[in-house]
């Protein structure tokens, strides 16, 4: 497959010749091909993640001078094959251990950061956004819907929690709508820790109009602590109230969304299940 997208690439940039082609396969939507660690070309696995990369050039022309941290500078191709280019991002995912690894001024620094963004995406005139692409999110399916496709594989133990999680759900208000990025969990991030600074947050392929509770969900995966300093931080810039009670009960239908949606997957599957059932029994 390497061999087949160095082809391509060159074929539109032969200056890159003589540089390093290292495969990158761990997208969801794209491959990607990591050239000397400074350029990022994707290659969307299907038309409907054609589609989901163009928007996200669009959306990345509107939300680039919006706001303060570094985003990819995302270039859109639609021959000799789709793909884009973009500037690698300087620094290392953030994961759970390195989190737990950060000092305090550290873990404070990111949540203001995280927080920023999160502020200033919010901010942005919608109606930029809708003239560059930007659609609504994907909704989950009803309660009914996931706990049909979750119940087969649940201790029974664990049950009655995934059955309450759902049902106060289904029991939540109406939410504020915004457009958001909707995927903050520490693969999306370019943290540098030579310096203890995030330098850049990428992968704006699930950002659109959604709930502004929902946005909060994906630092938990992190660390419960970030989340609650990022909450902390945003209701401190922006003004707003936001409810942890909330963002808890939809966190917990997220992971059972996914695992609804998973369970046959051969390559996610067992992840999601391990997910799911990991944090039922931390919150049962």
């Amino acid at each position: 497959m390497l061999d087949q997208l160095k082809n391509t690439i060159l074929a539109c940039f032969p200056d890159l010749a003589d540089a390093t082609f290292t495969l990158l396969t761990t997208g969801w939507d794209s491959v990607a091909v990591d050239i000397d660690d400074r350029l990022v070309f994707k290659f969307p696995r299907d038309p409907e993640a054609i589609e989901a990369l163009r928007r996200e050039a669009t959306m990345l022309t509107v939300i680039r001078p919006s706001v303060t941290i570094q985003v990819p500078d995302l270039e859109f191709f639609e021959k000799p094959v789709t793909f884009s280019k973009h500037t690698k991002l300087k620094g290392e995912p953030v994961t759970r251990p390195q989190y737990e690894l950060l000092g305090k001024v550290a873990k404070e620094s990111l949540a203001k950061d995280i927080a920023r963004f999160y502020g200033e995406l919010h901010a942005i005139e919608p109606d930029l956004l809708r003239t560059a692409g930007a659609l609504p999110i994907d909704q989950w399916p009803s309660p009914d819907i996931i706990l049909a496709g979750i119940q087969p594989l649940l201790p029974k133990n664990l049950l009655p929690k995934a059955q309450q999680t759902l049902k106060t759900w289904a029991q939540l208000p109406p939410d504020l709508p915004i457009y958001g990025f909707f995927d903050g969990h520490g693969r999306n991030m370019a943290f540098d820790y030579s310096t203890q600074q995030l330098t850049g947050i990428y992968d704006f392929g699930d950002a659109g109009f959604g709930e502004l509770h929902e946005e909060f969900i994906y630092t938990s995966f992190i660390s419960k602590e970030l989340t609650a300093d990022v909450i902390s931080h945003y209701e401190q810039l922006t003004g707003r109230t936001i409810d942890h009670n909330r963002v808890h009960t939809l966190t917990g239908v997220l992971l059972l969304t996914e695992l609804a949606d998973m369970v046959d997957d051969p390559e996610h599957g067992a992840t999601c299940l391990e997910n799911a059932l990991t944090w039922l029994t931390e919150n049962s």
